[in-house]
Formats: C-alpha cells, structure tokens, sequence
C-alpha cells in the first residue's frame, strides 16, 4: 500500500517530464535559455534529468532491491550530484546526449517504480540512515516520498521556467 502510494506520485512526475521533453530538441537539451539577449542561467533539462536520474538506485538497493543496472556512473555523479553545477553546453560536448539522458531517467525510474509496487510496507518504517536527510525525513518511506514526489517536482518547474523562457510554453 506505501510502495504504490509512492508509486502513484512517482508515475505522475515521470508522466510530467515525458511531456516537458517533448519538443526540445537535442541542440536545446543542455543549453541556458536567453531572454532579450540575458541569458539565464538555471537548470536546463540535461542537468535536471541527469540530477533525477541519480536516486531511483537509492530507492531500489534501499529497499533491498538490486540497482547495479540502473547505478549512476562516476561520471553522472560529478556531473549531476547535488553539488554539482549546471552549466551551459553551446558545443555539446560537457553533457550526455539527450537521448542518453533521457533513457537513463526513465529506466531508472520505471525500476525505482517497480521496486516500490513490490515492497512490503514494513520495509518503508525503516530508519533513514542517510546522514544528511534524516533530521528531514526519519524514515526510509519519507525519504524515499520526497525523492519521488517533492523532489522530482521541484525540478520539473525549473524545467517548466526554462521552457517558457527558451520559448517553448507550457508542455
């Protein structure tokens, strides 16, 4: 019953970054928008997708699951942690391509999907031993709500303020 009322938000979120990709083109992908020749340096979606792609894997070996095919590499870790920068890419050759991206963030989230709609609900109770969420979220099953809900929204705006800025409205 927890996995699939996670799994209900996660879907939405999923569901709202198809949309969101849809009409960005690849040369798009990785670049700031500019508005009245400012640019705007906010998350574009190659950050955004490749930032969310990193926690399904959590959420999966955290419930016991198996997460080594869908385990971010070192380099989308540098690339796409919380500390990391997004930046713009006018040559394409800092990010991923799209198309990589964007097939590592729904994988990922399709197995985190699974993972949850499998789960026995005592195993979200579980402790958060996470050291830097856990005054935030004490359980496994708040963090995981957060990562998979809060989280992925907060992002999916940026994506949203960046489309319209680049000229692309609403998805």
């Amino acid at each position: 019953m927890i996995g699939q009322m996670i799994a209900d938000s996660a879907r939405l979120c999923v569901g709202y970054a198809d949309r969101m990709v849809s009409g960005v083109s690849s040369e798009q992908f990785a670049r700031f928008a500019t508005v009245g020749g400012q640019v705007v340096k906010s998350n574009h979606p190659a950050f955004i997708l490749g930032h969310l792609s990193l926690y399904p894997s959590r959420v999966v070996s955290e419930l016991g699951g198996d997460a080594s095919s869908i385990a971010p590499t070192e380099k989308y870790e540098a690339l796409f942690s919380p500390q990391a920068t997004c930046l713009d890419d006018p040559d394409g050759n800092l990010y991923p391509a799209m198309e990589e991206i964007v097939s590592k963030f729904t994988s990922a989230h399709a197995a985190a999907i699974e993972t949850l709609l499998a789960a026995d609900d005592s195993t979200f109770a579980a402790v958060n031993t996470n050291e830097r969420m856990k005054s935030k979220f004490g359980t496994i099953g708040s963090m995981h709500a957060f990562y998979l809900g809060g989280h992925m929204m907060i992002h999916m705006g940026q994506f949203s303020a960046w489309r319209r800025a680049i000229g692309l409205g609403a998805a």
